[in-house]
């Protein structure tokens, strides 16, 4: 593992600045600070190293960049290894980019055996910890077996702050997506806002994986929708 010092040299070499602002702005956190190396180059350097990942858990979370190092290198970790270094890791996030990229294929396996540290995730008092339970619903335990779990997660999501609640609504999207009958029948049977219903609604649509049907359908359940008056509080 290069250190700190040459890891952040080599991070600043291969900076994009035009990339740099434009991430900066859809982060729309000023206090992070973003040296500006794309995704696939960051994984690409997370692989690399991934033998070294407690070495790369020392350095100062000073910069976006490696804290997206470190949870990527403990996302290609085997599943007892991943178990032992994902708190600290979920402690590190901030912002909704590095926690939607953080995925670890080993849950998938697990799925039994990581529920403890899924429940602690979605009950955390923390924005960003309770969204990395979402889009942990979505990367690893999206199948049919999970979907009282999803639904329930979704509804306790809702109405908090705002990037849990977006997490919600594409986790609800992507229910839609891949089990239209249970995802339409929960829309239409459930008390969230109407805000978080149209963004999931909106969502699902842009995929290519639903028929021209489901996608007419929703759009008139949008449009009734829009009739509705929301007594839920606006996000955003």
């Amino acid at each position: 593992m290069l250190p700190y010092d040459q890891t952040l040299a080599w991070l600043y070499a291969h900076a994009d600045e035009t990339y740099r602002e434009f991430h900066k702005k859809l982060l729309k956190d000023p206090t992070i600070q973003v040296i500006g190396v794309k995704v696939p180059v960051l994984r690409a350097f997370a692989k690399k190293w991934k033998e070294d990942w407690r070495t790369l858990l020392t350095f100062p979370d000073v910069y976006y960049e490696i804290t997206f190092l470190k949870c990527t290198a403990v996302g290609m970790l085997p599943f007892r290894e991943f178990c032992g270094a994902v708190d600290g890791v979920v402690a590190l996030l901030d912002n909704w980019a590095t926690c939607d990229c953080f995925r670890a294929p080993c849950i998938q396996k697990h799925r039994e055996d990581f529920m403890p540290y899924l429940e602690k995730y979605l009950n955390s008092e923390r924005e960003f910890t309770r969204r990395f339970g979402l889009v942990t619903l979505l990367h690893s335990y999206m199948s049919e077996a999970y979907l009282p779990l999803i639904f329930k997660s979704i509804r306790e999501a809702c109405g908090r702050e705002y990037y849990v609640t977006m997490a919600a609504a594409w986790l609800l999207a992507e229910v839609l997506v891949k089990f239209y009958d249970a995802g339409i029948a929960f829309l239409r049977e459930t008390d969230l806002s109407k805000d978080v219903r149209l963004k999931a609604v909106q969502k699902a649509r842009e995929s290519y994986r639903l028929t021209s049907e489901q996608k007419s359908e929703l759009l008139q359940y949008k449009n009734q929708l829009g009739k509705i008056v929301d007594k839920h509080p606006k996000i955003g």
